[in-house]
């Protein structure tokens, strides 16, 4: 297996969205992981510590049609999917599509919109697809939701289900940059006139290899029960109403493969497992009310308490 592709495309990958995010690679890394395993995003921080400006970014990076939807609460499942107009002039019926069709869609806010139209991106998400009246549209690949919310504005927001949250791939955080960092973006152009100067790293056709590619990392069997082992514990714990589901575990399988190959190896180690499980789990977790850790917290102990293999 050649492993140089996933390393040229990571390296790419963080070095354009570097100059838009400062002292954010493994986010970014992370990101490109999602794109890989064909998953989607949802990027959780506080406000203005950049999340849109590096999804569009990220968008610029992986060329194809980009869209962005500004939810609110007043958004309809149709100003999602699109709907079907009478044209007077034609006399008939067309079909005019919503911004879900396009190849990079950036849902910002998306914890503003009502549950309905949440809803309407279950089956985008998950079947590739999206069907109106009827009529089943498929969509083109590459196909990603990257989605933003705001942790601590709760007034006029709806959270997202817990069926939503298991269609996405990772759930990720910024946080601030440090104090050399954010002196070094004030001094810098604006970020709009970097992401303008953005430039496509990686094609379809060779993303389209990337994903056959991955799946020739090999995993061990030690590894895999590793994996598992975690996998099980947060279905038996008594400070969980809900463990990962099967989805999850696929996922995280899928992250340690592609993080290895991005490392240039043609194998996975515990490593490339603990460095996703918080990122690829937590947001699929549900604990108990009372509880004092929260959903991140929880995969962390369970690291710290579960062996990793040696070999």
């Amino acid at each position: 297996m050649n492993t140089d592709l996933f390393v040229k495309y990571r390296n790419k990958l963080v070095e354009n969205c570097g100059k838009v995010i400062v002292g954010k690679d493994d986010v970014i890394a992370k990101i490109g992981v999602c794109l890989v395993a064909s998953g989607h995003v949802l990027l959780e921080d506080l406000p203005g510590t950049g999340k849109t400006m590096l999804l569009r970014a990220f968008a610029k990076c992986i060329g194809g049609e980009f869209k962005r939807i500004q939810f609110t609460p007043d958004v309809l499942p149709s100003d999602l999917t699109g709907i079907h107009f009478y044209n007077q002039k034609a006399g008939e019926f067309e079909f005019r599509p919503g911004p879900l069709f396009a190849n990079v869609v950036l849902a910002d806010e998306i914890n503003r919109a009502v549950h309905r139209s949440q809803s309407a991106l279950l089956e985008v998400m998950e079947e590739r697809q999206i069907t109106i009246d009827g009529e089943t549209y498929p969509l083109e690949e590459p196909y990603i939701v990257m989605a933003t919310q705001n942790p601590i504005e709760s007034y006029g927001t709806f959270p997202l289900p817990e069926a939503q949250l298991d269609r996405f791939f990772m759930k990720l955080s910024l946080g601030y940059m440090t104090p050399e960092q954010e002196k070094q973006v004030l001094r810098r152009p604006d970020t709009k006139e970097i992401i303008a100067g953005l430039q496509p790293i990686v094609t379809k056709e060779e993303l389209a290899v990337l994903r056959r590619a991955y799946r020739e990392v090999e995993v061990s069997d030690p590894v895999a029960d590793y994996l598992m082992r975690i996998i099980t514990a947060t279905r038996q714990s008594d400070r969980l109403a809900c463990g990962v589901s099967a989805r999850g575990s696929i996922a995280l399988y899928k992250a340690a493969q592609i993080t290895a190959a991005m490392a240039g190896r043609s194998y996975v180690i515990p490593e490339d497992v603990k460095s996703n499980a918080v990122s690829v789990l937590a947001h699929r977790l549900t604990v108990i009310a009372g509880s004092h850790l929260s959903p991140e917290e929880y995969i962390i102990q369970l690291l710290d308490e579960i062996p990793v293999p040696l070999e």
